[in-house]
Order: C-alpha cells, then sequence, then structure tokens
C-alpha cells in the first residue's frame, strides 16, 4: 500500500508548544519581556515570541542561554532532546522522518541533490535559498533546524547501517559554489568512513543503471519489516506493498554492483576535492 500526501508548510507540534509554554513561564517568572530577554540569549525578540509559540525549533545555544538566564533548573534542557523531528519538515515526509528514527537499516539513492542526512549547513542553505516559492527567514531557519537535527541519527545510532548511493553530478554541480562544495565533499569524505555507513558514487561514465527512474529510499524496522520512500517535486509516497518493496530492492541491489565500490567511490571524492 502506498500513501502519497502533499503540502510542504511546517506545522507546529506538541512538544513544541510544550517547550514554548516553559520558556514563557520561566520568563515571566523572571520578570522580563521578551523584548528584554531577547538580547540576554542572543537572540531577537521576534525569535524569542516564535519560540514561545512553538512555531520555531530551539537552536541548541538558545536553549543553553535560556536554562542560564532563566534559572530553569535544567527543565528546558531536559524537554529539548525530545522536542519531535518535525518542524521545517513537510507533512508528507514526517511518517518516513519516524521511520528513519528506529531504522535497523536505511538506504538512500539520490539523483536530485546531496541527501539531507549528508549536507552540510551551508549546502542546505544554498538549496533552501533557491527554493520557489521563496521561504522567509523563519521558514528557512525551521527547515534548516530541522535538517540539521536529522543528521544527527548516523553518530546516535551506530548499530543502524546506512547506504548511500548518489550521482557523481551532484557534486560536480557546484551548489552553493565551491567553497560549499569543498567543504561537503570533506563532509561526505568523513562520515563515508564511519563504520555504519556505506557511500558509492555513481559515476557519470556509465551510461545506464537501475536507477534511472528516479530516487527512492527504503527502511527496515526493528520488527524487520520493509517500508521505501519515493520523493517528487511538491509530494511523496511512502510504499508499505511487499511486492513494490521487492521492485526497489532488487533495483538498489543491482545499483549497488553497478556504482563504484566503497574504496573506488572515497577516491573519487578525493580527486574531485583535489580539483576544486
Amino acid at each position: 500500500m502506498a500513501k502519497k500526501k502533499g503540502g510542504s508548510e511546517p506545522e507546529c507540534t506538541d512538544s513544541l508548544k510544550a517547550f514554548g509554554a516553559a520558556v514563557k513561564a520561566f520568563r515571566e517568572r523572571a520578570d522580563l519581556t521578551q523584548e528584554e530577554f531577547a538580547p540576554l540569549v542572543g537572540f531577537s525578540a521576534q525569535t524569542v515570541a516564535s519560540i514561545e509559540q512553538g512555531r520555531r525549533f530551539p537552536q541548541p545555544d538558545f536553549v543553553e542561554k535560556a536554562e542560564e538566564v532563566l534559572d530553569a533548573h535544567g527543565v528546558l534542557a531536559a524537554m529539548a532532546p525530545h522536542l519531535a523531528r518535525k518542524p521545517g519538515l513537510a507533512a508528507w515526509f514526517r511518517q518516513w522522518a519516524a521511520l528513519e528514527q528506529k531504522a535497523l537499516s536505511l538506504y538512500a539513492y539520490e539523483c536530485r541533490m546531496v541527501p539531507g542526512m549528508l549536507q552540510t549547513e551551508e549546502y542546505a542553505k544554498s538549496l533552501f535559498a533557491n527554493r520557489l516559492p521563496p521561504l522567509d527567514d523563519e521558514q528557512m531557519a525551521n527547515q534548516l533546524a530541522a535538517r540539521m537535527d536529522r543528521k544527527r541519527l548516523l553518530r546516535e545510532r551506530p548499530n543502524t547501517a546506512y547506504s548511500f548511493i548518489l550521482e557523481e553530478h551532484l557534486f560536480l554541480r557546484c551548489a552553493g559554489g565551491k567553497d560549499v562544495t569543498r567543504e561537503l565533499i570533506d563532509h561526505v569524505i568523513e562520515i563515508a568512513q564511519m563504520r555504519n555507513v556505506e557511500v558509492q558514487i555513481m559515476p557519470q561514465v556509465r551510461e545506464t543503471h537501475a536507477g534511472l527512474a528516479g530516487p527512492m529510499q527504503l527502511a527496515e524496522t526493528p520488527e524487520h519489516k520493509w517500508f521505501a520512500y519515493c520523493e517528487g517535486q511538491r509530494s511523496g509516497t511512502l510504499i508499505s506493498d511487499p511486492k513494490e518493496i521487492s521492485v526497489l530492492q532488487m533495483r538498489y541491489a543491482r545499483m549497488r554492483s553497478q556504482a563504484l565500490s566503497p574504496e573506488d567511490s572515497l577516491s573519487l571524492l578525493q580527486r574531485m576535492r583535489g580539483a576544486l
């Protein structure tokens, strides 16, 4: 069965609203207005208001400063790790994002952009800056925070097996410029050397391969059930039908044999880095 959803606007979550309410309660207990509190934590009053309303994901330095300024007795710090990874994520992606958090195996093939889990902050910013319709500053901040938060899974779940197959042209495009691409390649090289991560590059010289129909992601749950996710311009499809997943697994397996080996992929990335 496939579930398809549309729409791309992030929504407030209960955990964000609860965190915002806690910040507001501690701020009022300290007899501070938003305008007085904002410079003490190094953020604008508008940002403080957005966080208190549950519309913005708090950055780690905000949590740290708010704890100190408001003498919150560790409450805000304790709440922060439990904030849902939903703000800034499109509604139709959230069900897949929940699967990512507990997956035993996670495979991804991408031909459009470097996957979110492998992105650097500057690379992600360059993508968001060119989004249409344009994002305002708050939307961009929310989506950037959500994307950077997802990256933690690579290190937080060392027993999850991650596999990424990336088209060579994703790096040759130099999205954001050469400096951004250098940093991106350095980051991917670092991640690729983790024991639970495998990165393979699909070289441009290969005339055809099994993934030409588009990007795909596959996830295995702790119950050893497999799901797949395919994303389009404005919607995504979560797939649970075993017959459909079997087809995608077959294609992904073929792509693993068609792409460069992890060792050769690392060597290619290093050569591309040196050529910039």
